[in-house]
């Protein structure tokens, strides 16, 4: 007897594909150009030497360049949601997807801690609320920060085109009117010592400046709602690492050459501006520096508990992580668990520490992913358009540099990454108490 559908039971709706290869630049480019650019050039500048410092981000977005073309050629195969996590289990299984998936969280709640700190330090600026960064001050700042945006969260949140690309012209404007008037002031006796750097920091300054390039991959995560995934994700990746290098190096540039001090700075952007601008060039900065951070804030607010609610809806963690408040239908066990930690994290530590911590995180799942293309390959499957050069190469490359640059953090960034990954397995055996729900094909 045939079966007979039933009215009652209407088909899934779908994901609607409106998203171009623009909108998926634009993504990644505001998650890029986050709060890295308005803190870590002093970071690096007293690492490696002020004048030295160029090299440094000229390295790392060489690195990322690598990483970012092995992403390029696994988002060809997938017209799916899921980015990372996706190409690790359909090439390693369920085990090395939970894992990724765990980092890819450990990646945004230490973003959102050194987040919280850098809010803090722009937030001191002298015309703003002095001693904001310090003692009591910056324990204030930290948690409001935080604790406010888990209590929008939980209470439910919509956020509109028009707010993401508020924070994006404003923060882009700033740095555009940065560079353009900085670079008529760059004094060329800054940059004596350019080849010499100071080759005892140089690797974690690389590592850090990790977390300033890290933020490509949000492009991969809407592919369900991109019209042409397999074309349009790997132009976005492309075009997001060359607008954010070019940014970067430019930004750098005019640090260097507009402020001797720049490595005795917590605000540099901001210090700079006020040199060669005056009190309100300084002022503008800094204010675009504040908009920018929280933007990113808010934002990595929004996404960090995503990932355990997903991985609990899935059934690869306890059901507790997908729980659902009754009244105002946003996952709030999975936002109260991310915003603790994250609170934790932010009080216990400072940007750059966070930083630091969330770069290795970040450069686990980033290899994973390099990893991943040579299988993805003899797995064959749809593959249109962009596929890289040179066999394994390029992915054994971009491999080599991910593990030499997490060889270069410090034992307790290398000490939280391991322990980070003993608690997924911990976790993902605690969730197996039934087979995860399929993936489905790429």
């Amino acid at each position: 007897m045939p079966a007979v559908k039933s009215a009652a039971s209407p088909p899934q709706p779908e994901l609607i594909r409106t998203l171009g290869k623009w909108d998926l630049t634009a993504l990644g480019v505001n998650q890029l150009i986050g709060s890295g650019i308005f803190v870590l050039p002093a970071t690096v500048a007293l690492l490696v030497g002020a004048a030295a410092s160029p090299l440094a981000w000229i390295t790392a977005a060489a690195a990322n360049a690598l990483i970012v073309l092995c992403f390029a050629e696994a988002a060809t195969r997938f017209n799916q949601a899921g980015g990372p996590y996706l190409y690790a289990r359909q090439a390693f299984g369920s085990f090395v997807g939970f894992e990724t998936a765990w980092m890819i969280w450990l990646t945004r709640v230490a973003s959102q801690a050194a987040l919280a700190n850098a809010f803090a330090s722009y937030l001191a600026y002298p015309s703003f609320l002095p001693g904001a960064d310090t003692g009591n001050g910056r324990v204030l700042v930290v948690s409001a920060v935080i604790l406010i945006l888990t209590a929008i969260n939980v209470r439910g949140v919509r956020q509109g085109s028009w707010l993401v690309n508020f924070f994006t012209v404003t923060k882009l404007a700033a740095l555009l009117g940065f560079v353009a008037l900085g670079l008529l002031f760059v004094d060329p006796a800054n940059f004596r010592g350019l080849t010499e750097p100071r080759w005892e920091g140089f690797g974690r300054s690389v590592l850090l400046l990790m977390f300033a390039f890290g933020g490509f991959e949000v492009a991969t995560l809407p592919a369900g709602e991109a019209r042409s995934p397999r074309r349009d994700v790997p132009a976005a990746l492309l075009l997001t690492i060359a607008i954010g290098a070019a940014f970067y190096l430019s930004v750098q540039i005019v640090a260097v050459g507009t402020l001797p001090s720049l490595g005795a700075t917590d605000t540099p952007l901001a210090d700079a501006a006020r040199g060669f601008l005056g009190p309100a060039g300084g002022l503008l900065i800094a204010l675009g520096g504040l908009i920018s951070i929280a933007g990113t804030n808010a934002g990595t607010m929004l996404a960090g508990p995503r990932v355990t609610y997903a991985l609990g809806e899935r059934e690869e963690l306890p059901r507790i992580f997908r729980h659902v408040h009754r009244r105002f239908r946003t996952p709030d066990f999975s936002i109260g668990f991310y915003s603790l930690v994250a609170l934790g994290l932010a009080l216990s530590g400072t940007f750059e520490e966070m930083a630091a911590v969330s770069a290795v995180a970040r450069l686990v799942f980033y290899a994973v992913t390099c990893a991943a293309v040579p299988v993805l390959r003899r797995q064959g499957g749809a593959q249109e358009g962009f596929r890289l050069p040179l066999g394994p190469v390029i992915p054994v490359l971009a491999c080599l540099v991910s593990l030499t640059i997490i060889a270069g953090a410090g034992q307790s960034e290398l000490l939280a990454g391991a322990g980070a990954l003993v608690v997924g397995a911990l976790l993902f055996a605690a969730g197996k108490t039934r087979p995860a729900k399929p993936l489905g094909g790429p």
